[in-house]
């Protein structure tokens, strides 16, 4: 197994970093993966971008802008640890109401114990589920956000497809995910520390470098920013567009169920 990316035709579903595994071996060995990380997602997230993630996420929240009235929902998707549905909260002065799905249970208490902490427990519910098969009815949420969660969905078609059924019309979908560095000086230091770096941090901090070789493999896996937005496109999303983070490092795209 080579390092390309795969395509808007897809290629994920088997894809375990370098490795091609069984379609129904990948969501198990996924979640092995976050089981071993969740006490440790957010040094796992500064490892992996030199703390720029924290930037990123504000990014992400500040384009989404969410609205400082009572009612308006938003669902955040692999997001356990609940870093954009707090900041979505605090960025709609408290008005907002997040639920954060996540498949990882482990991470999930992780969520659940930092709203408590911080006072947030009215606004943020938490619910153990897969992106491919949400729970909730149709056009249920104001907005659809998802960050550094959808390269570890087996099935990202079925993901987009389930995002844009649960969005109500005028809704937002925006995704944050480690992408395609588009500047090569960059590129080469980039991938030299990923590779080489990443896994043996990870494993003097945590014990275990294999979960940062897989996720640092699963990102150069996972399609480019124009593919990634055909995808979108593809599941029904307008006006698709993406925003690149530190020359590409990270993307965020965005689409409206029109």
């Amino acid at each position: 197994m080579t390092g390309e990316r795969t395509t808007a035709a897809g290629g994920m579903e088997t894809s375990y970093g370098f490795r091609t595994v069984g379609e129904s071996d990948k969501q198990g060995m996924v979640d092995s993966v976050f089981h071993r990380v969740a006490q440790r997602y957010d040094i796992m997230n500064d490892l992996m971008s030199g703390g720029l993630h924290r930037l990123w996420k504000d990014a992400m929240v500040s384009w989404l802008n969410p609205p400082p009235r009572p009612g308006w929902k938003l669902l955040d998707v692999a997001g356990g640890t609940g870093d954009i549905a707090f900041r979505t909260v605090d960025a709609s002065r408290g008005n907002a109401h997040a639920t954060v799905l996540d498949i990882n249970g482990s991470m999930l208490a992780v969520g659940r114990e930092r709203a408590e902490k911080r006072g947030l427990g009215a606004s943020t519910e938490f619910v153990e589920a897969n992106a491919e098969e949400l729970p909730f009815p149709d056009a249920s949420f104001d907005a659809y956000t998802i960050a550094f969660g959808i390269r570890n969905v087996p099935h990202i078609d079925k993901a987009l497809a389930e995002a844009f059924r649960v969005l109500k019309t005028g809704g937002r979908f925006l995704c944050l995910e480690f992408s395609e560095v588009d500047f090569p000086p960059l590129e080469k230091l980039y991938e030299a520390w990923s590779f080489n770096a990443i896994p043996r941090i990870g494993k003097m901090v945590t014990g275990d470098g294999e979960p940062y070789r897989y996720l640092v493999e699963s990102i150069r896996r996972f399609p480019n920013q124009p593919n990634f937005a055909a995808m979108i496109g593809a599941a029904g999303f307008e006006r698709v567009t993406w925003r690149d983070y530190s020359g590409g490092i990270a993307a965020c795209h965005s689409g409206w169920k029109l």
